[in-house]
């Protein structure tokens, strides 16, 4: 296992400037996402950390060693693909015992390790099929067996599950959160979907454009984001983000609608609130119901504010039809007031 130490790495493309100077340090044994939205950058710097793109400026340091200028194969990484990256001819049994094959282990060690990782996984019976004899939740499972095996000091994975439906992904999501907790092993792990990262991370690189907007525990992010982008990219559904101003009196919609905020509230132009922290309350504000969403154990409401729209979660089962009025009050615990930078200021 090792720590790795990212430096303010930028990456080049000619004028295209893809990171711009990131900077995060993610320790030994701890299992950290990269999110954000496509285009944003993180993908490129797993593949930077792996190897297999170069760095432009900056270190990347795994264990005591810069790497800039290391070969993937002396990086002692292993890396996971999105699209499994099995090879079609071999075994469950081959492909898993390929890369010890290549650096000349005997074949009783690399046996013992494949059985080892087989079991880890699930995969004991699937040993003698090939790739196209099996699901996508176990050829995905092989990919990772084929990581095992190498006992490397990193675990790299690129967007894994998002070839999956979303049963199974909800499946591996566990059994990859219970192998770390089983190795641990140094992971960092890119997506882009936030529910993953909120419940498998150790700690959340929240990145958009090149740069990191915030790094945090996925609770710490949750319960206090720095700003809107991160407000909105974790949480689903999004928090509400109503415009207006403070006041004496409260938070004044631009529509006139008086909100209730803590005293001694700052000067911000965005109330923002989650959709769980909408509570039903006769002294509330009246908003309209547009679209009703029951899940069986909560009630999704989509509703007016005025003219801007905002959405409720409630655990109540709720007798509406759109064009009814209900009436809701945050929790004023749970409101954040972002200026018109968008940063967080209370």
């Amino acid at each position: 296992m090792a720590s790795v130490s990212i430096n303010k790495a930028t990456k080049r493309y000619g004028n295209l400037v893809v990171l711009k100077g990131v900077s995060v340090d993610i320790e030994d044994g701890e299992f950290a996402v990269l999110i954000g939205p496509s285009g944003c950058g993180k993908s490129t710097l797993l593949r930077m950390i792996a190897g297999l793109e170069d760095i432009t400026g900056g270190e990347i340091e795994i264990g005591d060693r810069v790497v800039n200028d290391l070969p993937p194969k002396d990086r002692d990484i292993a890396m996971v693909f999105q699209n499994y990256a099995l090879y079609p001819h071999m075994t469950v049994e081959q492909n898993m015992g390929f890369s010890l094959k290549l650096q000349g282990i005997s074949k009783a060690e690399i046996a013992s390790k494949v059985d080892s990782a087989a079991q880890i996984l699930g995969l004991e019976d699937l040993l003698d099929r090939q790739p196209r004899q099996l699901s996508g939740g176990q050829r995905q499972r092989v990919a990772m067996g084929r990581a095992i095996v190498r006992d490397p000091q990193l675990f790299l994975f690129d967007e894994p599950l998002s070839n999956l439906d979303a049963k199974l992904r909800v499946q591996m999501r566990a059994e990859i959160k219970e192998l770390h907790q089983r190795l641990q092993t140094t992971t960092i792990y890119v997506t882009h979907d936030q529910v993953e990262a909120m419940t498998m991370a150790d700690k959340i690189v929240v990145m958009r454009d090149g740069v990191i907007e915030q790094i945090g525990a996925p609770l710490d992010l949750y319960d206090r984001p720095l700003n809107t982008f991160v407000a909105s990219f974790i949480g689903s559904p999004s928090m509400n983000f109503i415009e207006g101003a403070t006041t004496p009196d409260g938070f004044r919609t631009n529509d006139g609608i008086l909100l209730a905020v803590n005293e001694g509230a700052p000067a911000a132009t965005t109330y923002g609130i989650r959709p769980e922290h909408l509570h039903l309350a006769d002294d509330g504000v009246e908003i309209e119901v547009v679209v009703i969403e029951p899940t069986g154990s909560e009630t999704q409401v989509v509703c007016r504010l005025g003219t801007q729209t905002i959405t409720g979660i409630f655990r109540e089962r709720l007798k509406v039809t759109p064009g009814d009025k209900i009436r809701v009050k945050p929790d004023l615990s749970e409101v954040h007031l972002f200026d018109a930078s968008g940063m967080r200021l209370n």
